[in-house]
C-alpha cells in the first residue's frame, strides 16, 4: 500500500452527515482526508432491516459526493469495493495508508462504535492522537443536560422541555417567561382516536425518485443482506440535505396543522397520516433541530394553526429528543444491561415476520417490515407494551428496535425502549409502565376489527392476550403498582376479581406465556 500522508483524518459516520459539523473546523483540504467506511458489522451487529442499511448507505454515498464536490479530499471505502468486516478494519486501512498524525471526529451517538474508534487507534501502533470533539448539531450539550440532571429533584422530560422552551423562546410571550396558551405541555388533547368512521382525508406522502447512487445501493443490499427482514419494494426516505428539506416543508404545509389531533391514533392501511417523517433525516443530521422547530413556530404565527398539533410537535424534537440522548450518556452503560422486572422470554419468531393472529402486532408488524417506520403509539402501546406484559427479555426486544427502524441509532432507541417503553430501568424518568388492556387498543384503532381475539376476553378460548397480560402483569406488581398514583386505579380494578377469578387469569395467562410463538 503506498503511503500519502496526511495531517489529519477526518472520520465521518454515517449518522454524522451534518455539513456543520465540528469535525471539520479548521480543515485544510491540502493537508487533511475526509474518510467514510461502510462495514458489514453495522448491518449485522443487529439484524438490520434492509431499509434501514439502505437509507444509511445511500445517504453517506450522497454526503460524501457533495464532500467531493468542493474539491475536497475524500476517501470512501465501500461494501462492494473494500468490504470492510468492521469499522475499526476500515480506519486501518486508513492510517496504514496516511499516517496521521490525528484521528478527528464528532462524538459518536452509540458507545460501541465510540469504544470500536478508540481501540483500533490504541492498537494501530501509530503515534496518533484521538480527538473527540462535541456534536453540536444538538440543542443541549452534555455538560448541561448532565448539569440540568444533577439538579433536578426528579428526571422527568417535562420540566427539562419547559427549561429548553425558554432557553430558545419557543412559544413563549412576555419576553420569554410565559408558555403561549397558558401551560407548556397540551398533550391531553392530542389524544384523539377516528372513530367508526376512520381516519378522513389523509395526507398523501412525498414521493422520492431513487438516482443512481440509490439505485446501486438497494441492489446492493439486496445482494449483501438477502436474509434480512424487510423489502425494499418501497424504499421512499430523504438521503440528501435537499432532499429532507423538502420533506420538512412538505409536512410544515400539509400535516402540520392536523398533527396533534389524532397523532395518537392508529388504523389498518394508515401506515403515515399526519406523522412528520422527519425523525430519520434528523438522526442522519441532514435536518437541524433548531430550524425544524423554528419552522413549527413560523408555521403558527404566519397560519394561525391550532397551538395544541404544534406544541406537540415540538415537544417531540426540543424537549424529548434532547433529553432521551442526555440520558444514554447519563445511565450507560447501566442501562443497557436493565431488567428492572428480570424478564427471561425469548422474543417471539414472529416480531420478524408479523405473521401473529394479534391484528394489532400483525398490522403493526407488517408495516415496521415494509416501511422500516411506524409510529410512536404503535411502538410504545403495541410492540412495546406486549414486550413488557409478555415479560420478553428487554435486550432482545432493544436489539429488535435498533435493527427494524430508520430512525434507530442506540442514543435515541435505547432509552426510548428500555427506559420508556419497557420500564426496565425501573422509572429512572417515567412515572408508570405503559401497560394496557385490549380496549385500549379497541379505542385508539380498528385493528380489534376481525381479529382471531376479543379485546374484552381475558379468559376463555378467544381470550384477547393483549388483555390477559395485562391483568395478569397488574396481578403479578399489584404491591408496587397499588403504591404508586397513577397506576392506583388498575390496580383498584384488579381487586374488584374474585380469588377464583385470579386463578383462572393466571392460569390462562400462564399458558399463553409458554409458548408465545403461537398467538
Amino acid at each position: 500500500m503506498k503511503s500519502i500522508p496526511r495531517r489529519n483524518i477526518l472520520l465521518i459516520l454515517g449518522d454524522q452527515l451534518d455539513h456543520d459539523s465540528a469535525a471539520f473546523d479548521g480543515f485544510d483540504p491540502a493537508l487533511d482526508s475526509v474518510l467514510m467506511v461502510e462495514s458489514f458489522e453495522e448491518s449485522t451487529h443487529v439484524w438490520s432491516h434492509k431499509v434501514r442499511s439502505a437509507l444509511f448507505l445511500s445517504a453517506m454515498r450522497h454526503f460524501a459526493e457533495s464532500l467531493k464536490s468542493r474539491g475536497w479530499p475524500v476517501e470512501y471505502r465501500s461494501l462492494d469495493v473494500e468490504g470492510d468486516k468492521t469499522l475499526g478494519q476500515g480506519l486501518q486501512q486508513a492510517i496504514d495508508k496516511h499516517q496521521p498524525q490525528r484521528i478527528i471526529g464528532v462524538e459518536p451517538g452509540d458507545l460501541r462504535v465510540r469504544a470500536q474508534i478508540e481501540q483500533t487507534v490504541k492498537d494501530s501502533g501509530a503515534k496518533i492522537t484521538l480527538e473527540w470533539r462535541e456534536d453540536r448539531h444538538f440543542l443541549c450539550s452534555l455538560p448541561h443536560f448532565n448539569q440540568w440532571a444533577g439538579q433536578s429533584a426528579s428526571l422527568r422530560m417535562e420540566f427539562f422541555y419547559r427549561r429548553m422552551r425558554k432557553q430558545y423562546r419557543v412559544l413563549m410571550e412576555d419576553c420569554g417567561e410565559k408558555p403561549l396558551g397558558g401551560k407548556f405541555n397540551f398533550d391531553a388533547e392530542n389524544r384523539k382516536g377516528f372513530g367508526r368512521k376512520g381516519p378522513q382525508q389523509l395526507p398523501v406522502p412525498l414521493v422520492f425518485e431513487s438516482d443512481s447512487i440509490t439505485q446501486d445501493v438497494l441492489a446492493l443490499v439486496e445482494e449483501k443482506f438477502t436474509k434480512h427482514p424487510g423489502d425494499l419494494a418501497r424504499f421512499n426516505w430523504p438521503v440528501t440535505r435537499e432532499q429532507a428539506l423538502t420533506a420538512l416543508d412538505d409536512f410544515i404545509a400539509h400535516r402540520l396543522p392536523l398533527f396533534g389531533l389524532h397523532q395518537d391514533a392508529m388504523w389498518t392501511g394508515m401506515d403515515f397520516g399526519w406523522h412528520a417523517l422527519l425523525s430519520s433525516s434528523l438522526n442522519l443530521k441532514l435536518l437541524n433541530p433548531l430550524e425544524v422547530v423554528m419552522a413549527a413556530q413560523n408555521a403558527y404565527r404566519e397560519r394561525d394553526l391550532d397551538l395544541a398539533s404544534v406544541e406537540g410537535f415540538i415537544r417531540q424534537v426540543l424537549g424529548w429528543r434532547e433529553f432521551m440522548r442526555g440520558v444514554y450518556f447519563l445511565d450507560m452503560p447501566e442501562l443497557k444491561k436493565a431488567n428492572h422486572f428480570g424478564h427471561t422470554n425469548a422474543l417471539p419468531k414472529w416480531y420478524w415476520t408479523g405473521e401473529t393472529k394479534m391484528n394489532c402486532m400483525r398490522q403493526s408488524l407488517k408495516q415496521t417490515l415494509a416501511n422500516g417506520y411506524s409510529h410512536h403509539i404503535q411502538r410504545l402501546m403495541i410492540t412495546g407494551m406486549f414486550g413488557v406484559t409478555a415479560q420478553i427479555e428487554p435486550q432482545q426486544l432493544c436489539d429488535w428496535y435498533l435493527a427494524v427502524y430508520v430512525d434507530a441509532v442506540e442514543w435515541v432507541e435505547l432509552p426510548n425502549t428500555a427506559g420508556m417503553a419497557l420500564f426496565a430501568n425501573g422509572g429512572r424518568f417515567t412515572s408508570k409502565p405503559y401497560v394496557a388492556s385490549g380496549a385500549y387498543v379497541k379505542r385508539m384503532s380498528n385493528y380489534c376489527d376481525g381479529c382471531a381475539y376479543s379485546p374484552e376476553a381475558r379468559l376463555g378460548p378467544d381470550a384477547c392476550p393483549i388483555t390477559t397480560l395485562y391483568w395478569n402483569f397488574l396481578d403479578r406488581h399489584e404491591e408496587d403498582m397499588s403504591s404508586n398514583p397513577r397506576t392506583a386505579l388498575m390496580i383498584k380494578n384488579l381487586q374488584r376479581m374474585t380469588d377464583q377469578d385470579r386463578l383462572a387469569l393466571r392460569k390462562q395467562a400462564a399458558e399463553m406465556l409458554s409458548d408465545l410463538d403461537v398467538l
